[in-house]
């Protein structure tokens, strides 16, 4: 039988990083919790990444996940938007790399292919695809099901790449 694995999706930002924890055993998937990690905005940039920090080590203890997946983040028009965006999606990449559990990526597009269908699907049909996908889930904000539509996702091309990884052909 397929053994299990915990994994967590990130969805980085400074305000609200959403997370979101799947349990994946071949292709079934199971929810195991999601929120956000949220900052304040009168805070220096350095507390904010920290606090961000802080958060995203609290879930690795409590969660312990085998693998996590970070969504890329779209280039904003917004030059100091996007520099701070960067750092935060930096600390998101880095704190679970540094506890040894790899860290995979995704682009936007590729997460509402591998959710939805399509890589054009707006925010809604993603989160209606994610409570569909993960009975019982109840997400109180959009960060929280775009976080688990990564994990989702990462659990679908996981499979995949370890089906390759045994040979497997399609007939």
């Amino acid at each position: 039988m397929y053994q299990s694995v915990r994994l967590l999706g990130l969805d980085p930002g400074l305000q609200h990083t959403g997370w979101g924890m799947v349990e994946s055993a071949g292709s079934r998937l199971r929810h195991l919790g999601d929120g956000v990690i949220s900052t304040d905005a009168s805070q220096p940039l350095a507390d904010r990444l920290c606090t961000l920090h802080r958060g995203i080590l609290l879930l690795l203890e409590q969660w312990q996940p085998d693998e996590a997946a970070v969504e890329h983040t779209y280039v904003n028009k917004n030059p100091q938007a996007a520099l701070k965006l960067g750092q935060a999606r930096g600390v998101v990449l880095l704190t679970p790399a540094l506890g040894g559990i790899p860290v995979a990526e995704y682009q936007a597009m590729e997460v509402k292919r591998a959710v939805v269908g399509t890589g054009h699907a707006d925010k809604t049909q993603v989160e209606a695809m994610v409570k569909r996908l993960l009975p019982g889930a109840v997400m109180r904000r959009s960060d929280a099901a775009d976080a688990l539509a990564i994990a989702i996702c990462h659990a679908h091309h996981r499979g995949t790449r370890l089906a390759l990884a045994r040979g497997y052909v399609p007939a």
